[in-house]
């Protein structure tokens, strides 16, 4: 009889083993009974009837899928390549197993598809400035089509767009225009200003004569500093005008 009790004590610590769960503070768990829903369990220590009951495990911690490249078509016609990350978190334990079979393939292609949709809508220049925009409306669309599933979809980021070559080489030429046109007219308003300067120093020097006689000293003792071999000036007659009045008296 004593050889017996061995076997049976094994049998007994097994069923015992697959009788008692421990699941983590991020785990929920969803309990089957003969196949009817019996309700969510945890975190800590739960105990199942073996072989009557079954235990599917739920993490509630956020789960970031890659959306693979998508080729999309914009609202102008421009054929481009789009990738994004999807971050999303089991809000309901119980739907997610029950109201779909299974919640991570199901939110990978509801975000792929709302790509190519969302995407195909817009023009490439709002693609390529307006990202904030974009991702905050695939994160709600998303976000409402995999509520049922008991899924909360909290961000979509678009990562990369890749343009064709040409597209490339055309935007490129686009920015080089924008910046010649922004020096361009950065370098009239200087002008401009430059002129009103000198329009206002005009009407300021002739208004006193004086000054224009300051001023041609002032340029002979600006230029007499460089390193110059001969220089002829012609004197304005307004400085020699004090010595010819001094003369004929």
């Amino acid at each position: 009889m004593g050889v017996w009790i061995y076997p049976v004590a094994f049998i007994v610590i097994i069923i015992l083993a697959s009788a008692i769960k421990v699941l983590r503070e991020y785990e929920r768990g969803v309990v089957f009974r003969l196949g009817r829903l019996v309700g969510e369990r945890g975190p800590g220590l739960i105990i199942i009837i073996p072989i009557v009951d079954k235990l599917i495990k739920v993490s509630l911690r956020i789960i970031t899928t890659d959306v693979p490249p998508q080729d999309v078509i914009t609202k102008d016609n421009v054929s481009v390549k789009v990738n994004a990350v999807v971050y999303f978190r089991v809000m309901d334990p119980t739907k997610a197993i029950v109201a779909v079979q299974d919640y991570l393939y199901a939110t990978s292609q509801m975000a792929q598809t709302t790509l190519r949709s969302v995407l195909g809508e817009a023009d490439l220049d709002e693609l390529l400035s307006k990202r904030d925009k974009i991702n905050s409306q695939l994160q709600k669309i998303i976000d409402e089509q995999t509520d049922p599933w008991g899924i909360k979809v909290s961000a979509v980021q678009v990562k990369h767009v890749d343009l064709p070559v040409e597209m490339q080489r055309a935007i490129a030429r686009q920015a080089e225009a924008e910046r010649t046109r922004r020096a361009k007219v950065i370098h009239a308003e200087g002008e401009f200003q430059a002129s009103q300067k000198l329009f206002e120093a005009a009407s300021i020097i002739g208004k006193e004569p004086v000054a224009v006689q300051l001023r041609f000293l002032q340029t002979l003792t600006e230029i007499a500093a460089e390193k110059n071999s001969t220089l002829v000036f012609p004197v304005p007659i307004d400085l020699l005008k004090p010595f010819l009045e001094r003369a004929s008296t």
